[in-house]
């Protein structure tokens, strides 16, 4: 389902698709896949220009996410685990594998911003997990846990939520963590002393990486749709295409019969519910150029 058009590749509804059920992607199972987006958020990936992120996205080592204002992220590993993202944020997958024995390990680092990862315990992961996350210059060892952390310029955070890791500032060594509400600071590149952080406060901070119901994210397994725009030849689709997927918009294009002519959807999928559609639909009205976007199933 693709045509042409001044040698370039014509994007239509379902290419985001092609890699899924392709036979020679069929065989292995990804290791990290994009779960829920909270737009915009792009991947860099080996060397290309940046894309925008879609659920079901597989990521590969040295895959660069970022996130726009307001953005977030989720992401699956195959042990049960999930890793959130906040807005503002720079996340880096060094590496993540399942090795022989069940072994699941991965190389994180967040370059910027809040994020979270949480062992789901309803999964019943029968292996052992080797992860380690770099916080800027911080690295947190983690077997099993629940943590969240934070990057800005000269201030590093991690928080123990539950379970137990080894912090381990650079040049420094390892601490120990293994109290619930434990965290850790460095400053300017001097580490504090472990206190304990109040629940207020952790909740507070929790908000800065969950994705919160009414904020139109995207999600897999979601039937909804918002169509932003539409175009009267493929020229005028393609150049709403880019200038939609460079603002971290994952649009496809859907050509539809109009009375005698074709005319060109731009649509954002997977929105699990009517109420999600809408919301984003309301929030990107008189944005980008976008007048009156519609809502359907």
């Amino acid at each position: 389902m693709k045509t042409s058009v001044s040698g370039r590749v014509f994007p239509v509804l379902f290419a985001l698709f092609v890699l899924s059920v392709s036979p020679a992607f069929a065989a292995s199972a990804p290791v990290v896949v994009v779960d829920a987006v909270q737009m915009p958020a792009w991947v860099e990936r080996a060397g290309a220009k940046p894309v925008p992120v879609y659920p079901g996205m597989e990521l590969r080592a040295n895959d660069q996410l970022k996130t726009g204002a307001d953005a977030r992220l989720l992401l699956r590993t195959p042990d049960g685990s999930s890793v959130k993202l906040g807005e503002k944020a720079t996340y880096r997958l060094a590496d993540a594998q399942m090795r022989p024995g069940n072994v699941f390990a991965a190389t994180m680092n967040v370059l910027e911003g809040a994020f979270r990862f949480t062992t789901d315990t309803l999964v019943k992961f029968r292996g052992r997990r080797e992860v380690n996350i770099t916080i800027a210059t911080v690295t947190a060892g983690i077997r099993g846990t629940d943590l969240w952390g934070k990057s800005d310029v000269d201030k590093q955070i991690v928080c123990l939520i539950e379970g137990r890791i080894n912090v381990t500032p650079q040049g420094e060594v390892p601490i120990a963590m293994d109290q619930a509400l434990q965290f850790y600071v460095r400053e300017k590149g001097q580490s504090q002393p472990v206190g304990l952080v109040d629940p207020a406060q952790l909740k507070l901070w929790a908000t800065e990486t969950e994705i919160a119901a009414g904020k139109g994210a995207v999600r897999r397994g979601g039937h909804w749709k918002v169509t932003l725009a539409s175009a009267d030849d493929q020229p005028g689709a393609l150049k709403l295409y880019d200038e939609f997927r460079a603002a971290g918009y994952p649009v496809v294009i859907l050509p539809v019969a109009s009375g005698d002519k074709r005319v060109y959807n731009l649509r954002l999928i997977n929105l699990p519910s009517k109420a999600e559609a809408e919301a984003l639909a309301a929030s990107l009205k008189g944005k980008m150029g976008i007048d009156a976007p519609r809502v359907s199933m």
